[in-house]
């Protein structure tokens, strides 16, 4: 899918100088499936990364469960009410190593927005470059100005809610669903990526010994060391370890909250982390509890009424127009996105590691177990 936001005078121009980004080619390149248009007719692709074009054309928005990363990149955009066109790549089918995107993106990274000439693939750069550069009368300001008490705080939990190993999470509650409660992960999932996870090492070195391999080395090396990491979130012990800090870190924010309500005693505004007004910690906060329901956790960490502010914020905050856009009902978004466009992944048939470590990152596992259902039923 592709973002696409267009210049109207309600949106500030960007500044001269802008943010630090890839630096791009003197004329970007061409792209497939009619990338700058706004054609109604444009292919889907399966959701496990978001390549965003900010040109100015009509949105065709969509609606998709993708990566946290993405995710988060996404809930900006919605917030600011920049209209947008959506463009998924496909990391399980290499769509991320076609020339087009890697004349984008070197680092092969996802997600990445263009915007006119600029070509930024950082997540946290994607982020300051829409809050610079798209802000004014009708764009709502998500990081307040520097040196105000509200920007220190927002500051400080974009830092500690970025710094949770939401992968880790995601890896060790498909693997350790005994830790979780009403988890969405089907029951069936974890014998089925464990059984993959031992072929692993088989399936790598076959597909280094192939005469015309169709992974570059680096691609393996990465892959590799992917396979290293999910092995180590499948230590059930260092699970409960990040897990037990997972919950101090809540505890924090609860406390957090508590503390808005008694700072803004008696006047009439919604309250949210770092005061009356919505901001880039809310959204981050959002998208981590998201993620968590998903997960299983919730019941563990605030639906048992232990942070009763946390479960009035989630409560809140899904309500919101921007929320219900881009993720929707939680039980109903992740298999109406992935379903339709794992048919590919299967007609496509890849190595089963990289399907299921993959999409264990990027979807905590629900496009992992649309493909192997569809291939079951169809091939």
């Amino acid at each position: 899918m592709s973002l696409s936001i267009p210049h109207t005078k309600d949106l500030q121009a960007p500044d001269a100088a802008g943010p630090p980004h890839r630096s791009h080619p003197p004329m970007l390149p061409e792209l497939p499936w009619g990338f700058h248009s706004c054609a109604a007719d444009t292919p889907r692709a399966p959701p496990w990364g978001i390549l965003g074009a900010l040109s100015p054309c009509h949105p065709t928005p969509r609606r998709w469960w993708l990566k946290g990363l993405g995710t988060r990149v996404r809930l900006v955009i919605a917030e600011k009410g920049l209209p947008c066109e959506e463009r998924d790549v496909s990391m399980p089918l290499l769509e991320h190593k076609e020339p087009w995107f890697m004349r984008l993106n070197l680092g092969e990274e996802v997600p990445v927005i263009i915007h006119r000439e600029n070509i930024i693939s950082d997540y946290n750069q994607i982020i300051d470059y829409m809050e610079r550069n798209f802000t004014g009368e009708n764009v709502p300001q998500l990081i307040p100005e520097p040196g105000t008490l509200l920007h220190s705080r927002v500051l400080q939990y974009r830092e500690l809610l970025d710094s949770l190993p939401m992968d880790a999470y995601t890896h060790g509650c498909i693997l350790h669903p005994e830790l979780t409660t009403d988890s969405m992960i089907p029951k069936y999932a974890t014998a089925e990526i464990r059984r993959h996870l031992a072929n692993a090492g088989t399936e790598l070195m076959k597909l280094d010994h192939e005469e015309e391999p169709p992974l570059t080395e680096p691609y393996l090396s990465k892959q590799k060391k992917l396979m290293a990491k999910i092995l180590e979130h499948d230590n059930v012990n260092y699970l409960k370890k990040i897990l037990g800090e997972l919950g101090m870190v809540l505890d924090q924010i609860e406390a957090e909250l508590e503390k808005r309500k008694l700072e803004y005693q008696g006047q009439k505004c919604e309250l949210w982390l770092c005061g009356c007004v919505f901001t880039l910690a809310d959204i981050l906060l959002g998208a981590t509890l998201h993620r968590l329901k998903f997960l299983g956790l919730s019941k563990k960490y605030w639906e048992d009424g232990s942070r009763p502010n946390l479960q009035s914020f989630f409560d809140r905050i899904q309500k919101r127009f921007a929320f219900r856009k881009v993720l929707g009902d939680i039980h109903t978004t992740l298999l109406s996105a992935v379903v339709p466009n794992a048919f590919r992944l299967v007609k496509r048939k890849p190595p089963s590691f990289f399907g299921a470590s993959f999409l264990m990152g990027s979807l905590g596992g629900m496009g992992y177990f649309a493909y192997w259902y569809l291939k079951k039923k169809y091939i």
